[in-house]
This record gives C-alpha cells, structure tokens and sequence, in this order.
C-alpha cells in the first residue's frame, strides 16, 4: 500500500477508537515516526497531509530536517543526552523524552540561549522495565514541582513505551496508569497537562481509548524501515 492509503487507513482507526471511546479524532495528534526514512519519503508523506513527524536520532535529524519540507514540524521521541541538547533545541518544537531533572536542565540552558521556551514531555516507565529509559512514577512526583518551574521548561504532559507484547490489551493496564498518573500531576501543579503520548503501530487504538492525545505510528505507515550501512543504524 501507499503513504496514502496507510495513512488513511489508520486516520479511519483513529476515528473509530475515538467513537468507541466517545472522544473527538480532532483531539489525537498523528506522529509519524520518520526515523531511518529518507526525506523524499517525508516529502511524499507531507504532501499527502502528514505535518507531525517524530525523529529518535539527533545526528540523523541534523542530517534529515533541512532537506525536508519546511511545513514539516518535528518532536523529538528518543532517549536524549544532555550532550546533544543544544541541538534537539534547535531542531525541534517539542522534546517528549525528558527523564531526568539534569537533563530538563540543560534543555532550559539551551532554550536560554537561544531564546525560546521548549514544550516538553515527562517520559515515564510506568511499568519498571530495567531495559527502558524514563521516570520512576514516584520520582517524576518528587521532581515535578522542581521541574514546572525551570525557566524555559513548558511541561505538557507524559509519554511512555509500555512493555512489547503481541496482544495489545496488554498495553491497556500502562496507559490507563499513565492517565491517571498525568491527572495526579495535573492536581500537584495546578493545572491541567494536555498531552498523553502513548500507542505505536501496535497498540495505538488501545492507547486512544484510554486517553492519548498523541500516537507515535512509524511501521503502520511507512511499512518495515529501511536497512542501512553500521554506520548509519548506529545515528
């Protein structure tokens, strides 16, 4: 199939987890998830109405971002260094993958610097995975107020990856916990969080039901990704 016809097809599954849910399909915000795909592919998905692409390799970014359409608008989606902040900021208009307080640090030094303030997501590994990158849930809200108040942080709402699983209700326990942790911190700081990122390919249709705002799709719309030298797999 297409860009398109993928593309399509999975707008019509949005439309029908949100009817299942009683939500609006103009609340979900689509990210195509562009890694490792070339920028003659981004401008083929952007001139078919894809606008939100999410990138996990800054370097790769870097690279990408400048031969794509300039209508194109990016999030960064990947574990971030502090090393590599100062360019995320500069690439991106939302970073969703902020785990620690040093990092969120950094990313408001950097955002200092260059004079813009940098929407965020609290990434979180809601279900203890050893192999992961995000929040303890009980260290997010030990640091939430801490980081709610850096200077150029705008802290949007949670993110996470829940645990590979082949039925995708088993994801269902980990974004309901993810949505009822982002109202526990929209009561700490108060103020109501906007975003949820959660769902991929997989389970996305769950994840819309219980709540997200943002589904991060790569497979489901660019088909299996393309397969590059070390050199590149290693961006």
């Amino acid at each position: 199939m297409s860009f398109a016809e993928n593309l399509a097809a999975i707008q019509q599954r949005i439309q029908e987890a949100c009817g299942r849910a009683g939500r609006d399909a103009q609340s979900i915000m689509l990210l195509a998830v562009s890694k490792t795909q070339p920028a003659e592919l981004i401008d083929e998905a952007v001139r078919g109405g894809q606008i939100f692409f999410g990138e996990n390799k800054v370097q790769e970014a870097k690279a990408k971002i400048p031969a794509c359409p300039g209508r194109a608008r990016w999030h960064f989606i990947g574990h971030l260094q502090s090393n590599k902040a100062r360019d995320a900021v500069n690439l991106f208009e939302m970073i969703q993958c902020v785990d620690s307080l040093d990092l969120a640090r950094e990313i408001s030094k950097r955002c200092e610097q260059a004079s813009k303030e940098m929407p965020v997501l609290l990434e979180v590994n809601v279900a203890g995975e050893s192999s992961k990158f995000g929040y303890k849930p009980e260290r997010l809200l030990a640091e939430l107020k801490e980081l709610n108040s850096l200077p150029r942080i705008a802290v949007q709402g949670l993110m996470t990856i829940p645990p590979f699983a082949t039925n995708p209700e088993k994801a269902r326990p980990h974004f309901r916990r993810l949505r009822e942790l982002k109202a526990q911190c929209g009561e700490m700081l108060g103020l109501p969080l906007p975003h949820l990122s959660m769902g991929m390919s997989g389970d996305f249709e769950i994840a819309v039901e219980e709540g997200a705002t943002i589904v991060r799709i790569g497979t489901a719309l660019f088909g299996q990704r393309p397969r590059f030298g070390k050199n590149m797999e290693a961006m």
